[in-house]
């Protein structure tokens, strides 16, 4: 039987490799959008999600909670191995490769929301050194801001397909 700390390691755990997956996504499209405005609103929210990445290990650090290096390690190859999705070309960039790259980090920006969410329900005022409430509102913000990139670029790229 697991003990209550368990738990919460096993959480942190799971969302240090979420972050690590989140973060290897970012970069790469970021890097795929270099010199565009959609690369300059990608490489500040890049830097962000790095950001948010070193306080969750602050967080985990202050509850005593190491590294699942193999969780982090599998995240990192999933995101790696998610490249080869088919996105309708064989060779180069699909339109909807910015689409699945958007989503992917709507649906990241979400769980990391939910992640800040939760601590500050259960040990707000055990970590508030941290800064949940704003760490919450950065990934609302983030979560918005994706979202109307994300409905953008979708728009494009579905609308010329259907020209």
């Amino acid at each position: 039987m697991l003990l209550e700390k368990d738990y919460l390691a096993i959480y942190l755990q799971d969302h240090l490799a979420g972050a690590t997956g989140g973060l290897e996504l970012a970069r790469r499209a970021r890097d795929s959008h270099s010199g565009t405005e959609l690369g300059e609103f990608l490489a500040g929210l890049t830097d962000e999600i790095a950001e948010d990445r070193e306080r969750l290990l602050e967080i985990m650090g202050f509850c005593d909670v190491g590294e699942d290096r193999i969780k982090v390690a599998g995240a990192w190859a999933g995101e790696k191995l998610g490249r080869l999705k088919l996105n309708g070309e064989i060779i180069s960039r699909s339109p909807l490769s910015s689409v699945v790259e958007l989503e992917g980090l709507y649906v990241g920006i979400c769980g990391k929301l939910s992640l800040w969410r939760n601590l500050e329900r259960a040990m707000g005022e055990h970590l508030a050194r941290f800064g949940l409430p704003e760490l919450i509102e950065r990934a609302e913000r983030q979560r918005d801001q994706v979202e109307q990139q994300r409905l953008e670029i979708a728009a494009a790229a579905l609308a010329a397909t259907a020209a």
